[in-house]
């Protein structure tokens, strides 16, 4: 299996297919559901369901958001696909040679991702981008067993602080001590035994429509990335619990 492909039977289709057919959060079901459409969009037919990551499963790097957006992932049914977020996070990519293409419109406009795979901590679109602790801890499952099939990870690059926090707590749940770890563009934390983390601002039109994050920084923090993975040194084990705790160091 290579680039985005995933291949039948595997263990990720197996997650795949279990993601799209969950309805465990009657709210966020709700939510996805009734989503009114947009006029622009009133002649498509929404995916309505769960969406799951999508990328190269033996790359090195994680991308990971919060949730799929609601006339993004939630119309298309593709991860970061078909909104204003979607275009500014891939055409990054693209710049930085994670991505085949700039373009992220449609499940079959032939993106593929090379290194990296890229997810949500949720898999369902939330009422007003604000899921709760229970939704959380509901979907963490999901996020663990995609981190699990990514047996080259080296790197997570968190986009946002509820992406931040919700990586945090899969580390906490490992036994990985997270004290004094906080939210800032650009910053990285090494964690003995698991990827190196790093935090970016979310690529939302509030963050880059009034300048707080633009490409330059985007580019840049990916470029950085590639830069300092042949630094990085192999780990074992990232997705098993660990005993005791093994504190962050930043950069």
């Amino acid at each position: 299996m290579s680039g985005s492909e995933i291949a039948r039977g595997s263990s990720s289709e197996e997650l795949r297919l279990r993601i799209i057919q969950c309805r465990l959060c009657p709210r966020l079901v709700a939510y996805r559901e009734g989503v009114k459409p947009r006029a622009s969009y009133a002649a498509q037919k929404y995916w309505r369901k769960p969406v799951p990551g999508f990328g190269d499963f033996s790359g090195r790097v994680l991308i990971l958001g919060l949730a799929p957006a609601s006339h993004g992932g939630n119309r298309t049914g593709r991860i970061f696909t078909g909104d204003a977020s979607s275009r500014f996070l891939v055409k990054a990519l693209y710049a930085a040679a994670f991505a085949n293409q700039p373009i992220s419109e449609s499940r079959d406009d032939g993106l593929r991702y090379a290194d990296c795979y890229v997810t949500a901590a949720l898999k369902c679109s939330p009422p007003g981008d604000k899921p709760t602790s229970k939704e959380f801890a509901n979907c963490s499952p999901y996020l663990e067993e995609e981190i699990s099939l990514l047996v080259n990870l080296k790197v997570v690059i968190a986009l946002g602080a509820l992406a931040f926090r919700a990586y945090l707590e899969y580390l906490g749940r490992r036994g990985v001590g997270v004290r004094g770890v906080t939210f800032s563009h650009g910053k990285s934390y090494s964690f003995e035994g698991f990827p190196r983390l790093y935090a970016s601002y979310h690529p939302s039109p509030r963050n880059t429509n009034t300048g707080k994050l633009t490409q330059r920084m985007l580019v840049g923090l990916f470029k950085k990335v590639k830069r300092e993975l042949v630094q990085v040194a192999p780990m074992a084990g990232h997705d098993r619990p660990v005993g005791g705790e093994k504190s962050g160091r930043t950069t």
